[in-house]
């Protein structure tokens, strides 16, 4: 049961490490997912840190299953007016700055004991196919890179990215053609970037998902897209679990919520949210 593989990014729960460890542990959840640790970006930690984050994680029974790493979200060129998205305290810097946080985060991947690691496609340009092949190319570098250390990159489709779309996801996947790149499914990015997240998302990355992260979203009265627990927003939870389920997808499952209720805490968002997860699994 995909219950058994669900694991949530801690800073989702707490911005304090520990009490994130402590409610994932007590919630039974299996693993976390490493993005900010006490506030300071996962990429950042020392050694020293990064052995203290496995080690708080394997004594609640838990283990890392992936660096929520911030690598690759940066300008392809920082003279070409581009989107740009959250960092979570990352600086901007340039495109060699982040093969050398990539090393980095490999180093720190060993060290937590996972072989996964999240990356983007760049700050989205104006006319994001002309510089297909720019972006290729150096996701081609990364996994070189990657498939030496034995990691895998995981590439995740979000809007303010080049690869905002399931599709767009995909073509570069494919285009790389490296057992070392697949696709982080999030189909709540999907849906918050009003695309249809399922079928015709899912259908699209789906022969190269190897990660899934949960949220969901809708938009408001405003037209503006908002997070919401999931289950209440436009992913069709239920369909798309069935779907993974049916094409035996045996990979992870993160929660990612975004979402945060009014006087509310980030906690209480994603204890929301994995409540109507298990309710929703039951139907599933």
């Amino acid at each position: 049961m995909f219950i058994s593989r669900l694991g949530v990014l801690t800073d989702e729960v707490s911005d304090r490490y520990e009490e994130a460890l402590d409610w994932a542990a007590e919630q039974g959840l299996a693993h976390v997912e490493v993005r900010v640790v006490d506030g300071r970006n996962a990429a950042s930690l020392s050694d020293e840190q990064a052995r203290e984050v496995r080690r708080q994680a394997e004594a609640r029974g838990l283990y890392i299953s992936a660096i929520a790493s911030p690598v690759f979200k940066c300008a392809l060129d920082p003279a070409r007016p581009v989107a740009s998205g959250d960092t979570f305290g990352q600086a901007e810097e340039s495109v060699d700055a982040h093969f050398a946080k990539l090393s980095r985060v490999i180093a720190l991947a060993d060290l937590m004991g996972t072989k996964r690691i999240r990356i983007f496609s760049f700050w989205r340009e104006r006319e994001p196919e002309r510089y297909a092949g720019e972006i290729a190319g150096h996701l081609r570098r990364a996994t070189d890179i990657a498939q030496s250390a034995g990691v895998v990159l995981l590439l995740e489709n979000e809007s303010s990215c080049n690869g905002g779309s399931a599709r767009e996801v995909a073509d570069l996947v494919r285009t790389v053609g490296s057992p070392a790149l697949r696709a982080l499914w999030d189909p709540g990015n999907e849906a918050h970037a009003g695309k249809e997240a399922y079928p015709l998302g899912y259908e699209t990355i789906r022969p190269y998902a190897a990660h899934v992260h949960l949220k969901d979203a809708c938009f408001g009265p405003d037209g503006k897209a908002r997070c919401v627990p999931l289950g209440s927003g436009d992913v069709p939870v239920i369909a798309q679990l069935r779907a993974l389920a049916a094409d035996g997808y045996e990979g992870l499952f993160t929660i990612e919520t975004h979402y945060v209720p009014r006087d509310g805490s980030r906690m209480t968002g994603t204890r929301m949210t994995l409540d109507a997860l298990r309710a929703l699994a039951k139907e599933v």
